[in-house]
């Protein structure tokens, strides 16, 4: 009787420690969701939000963002530049952490240094990737023009073919540290006698990897990749800075979309139905994923 009586208190403890945790919870998260679903049942422009609060609910706002051709071309573009920014970050990630879990000179400060393009906030990345990509002065045209693949100088962010190539390229810089960082905390977890009996087995290093290392990454890499993929597929700063969704539209995503529905035609009913829109897309996606994930922990 006394052992259940102090597992009660231990129950009720545990509770009482993770109550702020629950409470933080709701006001910063759930509620301004909840606020955000009410909006998306408000149809109509309005400049307060109590005027767009006072009117009825309805369905109107999400019929008229489903119909709109614009929302399943922000919603290919989101498509796109998510998967095409995970594919050579996740790469790029995987061959840096394998660098850096070797022994060499200044390892310990090149990790630090490694942490800078993830800490750089999107804007600022923004600038720079726009310098370096001018078509009047922009060092890569001149590095291509001098390795031969270039014959003209091209206007990156300028031209609908390449606009959205050139806002996947800053988002791959600033994204590709998550992963080696993630990556490499794994593989410094993987014992080092599984190497030396793979070794005395006369394992490749290319056998190694596929027997060795990437059981031993592979769920942190799929988590990673997961998290990444919701990051990015909201991404906002690094398009709206460089591009601002254009040019035509070409690198309009759901992100731009929303902001162009709400600050610049002031449907902040539109803007918050495609933003429900948006979780609801990413928690399928996470739900899918989870399945996924289970399977690997089990």
């Amino acid at each position: 009787m006394a052992a259940i009586s102090h597992k009660s208190a231990e129950r009720r403890l545990a509770w009482a420690l993770l109550a702020p945790a629950f409470v933080a919870v709701a006001l910063l998260v759930a509620w301004p969701i909840w606020i955000v679903v009410q909006m998306s049942l408000r149809p109509g422009r309005a400049l307060a939000l109590d005027q767009l609060m006072s009117r009825p609910l309805g369905l109107a706002n999400f019929e008229r963002v489903l119909a709109d051709p614009a929302t399943w071309s922000a919603f290919a573009h989101s498509t796109v530049y998510t998967a095409g920014t995970l594919a050579p970050a996740f790469t790029f990630g995987l061959l840096v952490a394998l660098l850096f879990n070797r022994v060499f000179p200044a390892r310990r400060w090149l990790r630090s240094l490694l942490l800078l393009p993830w800490a750089v906030p999107g804007v600022i990345v923004s600038v720079t990737f726009l310098w370096m990509l001018d078509a009047s002065f922009g060092v890569a045209n001149s590095v291509l023009r001098r390795a031969g693949l270039l014959s003209t100088d091209l206007a990156w962010f300028v031209d609908a073919d390449t606009a959205m190539l050139a806002v996947i390229v800053p988002t791959v810089w600033k994204s590709f540290p998550f992963f080696a960082i993630t990556i490499l905390a794994a593989l410094q977890g993987i014992p080092a006698a599984l190497y030396e009996a793979a070794r005395v087995d006369g394992a490749s290093a290319w056998q190694q990897f596929r027997h060795v290392t990437w059981p031993g990454i592979r769920r942190p890499a799929m988590l990673a990749v997961l998290l990444n993929a919701l990051w990015t597929f909201r991404e906002f700063d690094i398009i709206y800075a460089s591009t601002g969704g254009g040019p035509a539209g070409a690198t309009e995503t759901l992100g731009i979309l929303v902001y162009r529905e709400a600050f610049a035609s002031f449907r902040f009913g539109t803007a918050a139905a495609l933003g429900v829109l948006m979780l609801a897309t990413a928690a399928i996606v996470v739900a899918l994923a989870m399945r996924g994930l289970k399977e690997e922990f089990r």
